[in-house]
């Protein structure tokens, strides 16, 4: 069985103490592939040192996260930029809009996703979607640049059935993570009527751990919890949800 986590920040000082443990958890586990989104040019080099001493297991994905879009965006947009000519980079991102921490950059917020968007369709890159409070937001840029070649994941999806029909109908595929496990998150009847073609796994680690470990530092082994609720919801077995989220994965980001 081979899993895939198509987004975990495994570079984060929250795995100072043991990264490369977290990581062999991971292989143990199943996952063998484990892409990873750059939040800015702080994360960088911490980034692609893990993804070089893990070849073939960590992929780098280029992009400013909503959150880290400040009076210097523009600055940090031109680093992204830089590092296109430098290394192979599987998607752009993440970025997006974020309306849940703070609404102070907005504007800035929303010209910085524009840019990315073209910058992945310019590159033929895929483009990682992060829309926490901010899909109505997200849906008005999608609608105004959206073009059939336009590929991506609306990452940690977490909304309703016609949000997910929207997103689908562009293509674009849902990153489901441990909110799955959440008792009262709605989650599972959503993902009951998508079928599985439309998914991928995804953990966001060290962020939004699945139930049993709600509360606690996400890991990348934990996707196996991930793919066990969608197997149920589904009626179907782990090794099925594993197989097709995997094949999902690996047609979206071509890291194999």
């Amino acid at each position: 069985m081979i899993l895939t986590d198509t987004h975990t920040h495994l570079y984060l000082r929250e795995f100072e103490e043991d990264r490369k443990q977290v990581i062999e958890n991971a292989l143990r586990a199943g996952v063998k592939y484990m892409l990873l989104p750059n939040i800015d040019s702080s994360s960088i080099h911490g980034m692609m040192d893990l993804c070089k001493h893990y070849a073939g297991h960590c992929f780098p994905m280029m992009g400013l996260h909503p959150t880290s879009v400040k009076q210097n965006f523009r600055d940090e947009l031109r680093i992204i930029e830089e590092w296109q000519t430098k290394e192979k980079f599987y998607a752009i991102g993440e970025t997006g809009i974020d309306l849940y921490w703070d609404k102070t950059f907005l504007e800035e917020q929303e010209e910085a996703f524009r840019y990315q968007i073209e910058m992945a369709q310019r590159l033929q890159l895929p483009i990682v979607i992060h829309s926490r409070n901010s899909y109505n937001e997200i849906f008005e840029i999608m609608n105004d640049l959206h073009t059939s070649d336009l590929k991506g994941v609306f990452h940690c999806f977490g909304s309703n059935i016609q949000h997910a029909g929207k997103i689908t109908d562009w293509n674009f595929k849902l990153g489901i993570g441990g909110i799955i496990t959440f008792k009262n998150s709605g989650l599972d009847k959503v993902i009951k009527e998508i079928d599985l073609k439309h998914i991928i796994l995804e953990t966001d680690a060290p962020y939004l751990a699945p139930v049993p470990y709600r509360g606690k530092r996400n890991e990348s082994a934990y996707i196996k919890l991930i793919a066990g609720k969608i197997a149920s919801i589904k009626g179907i077995s782990v090794e099925e949800v594993a197989e097709i989220t995997t094949q999902n994965a690996m047609e979206l980001f071509k890291f194999v």
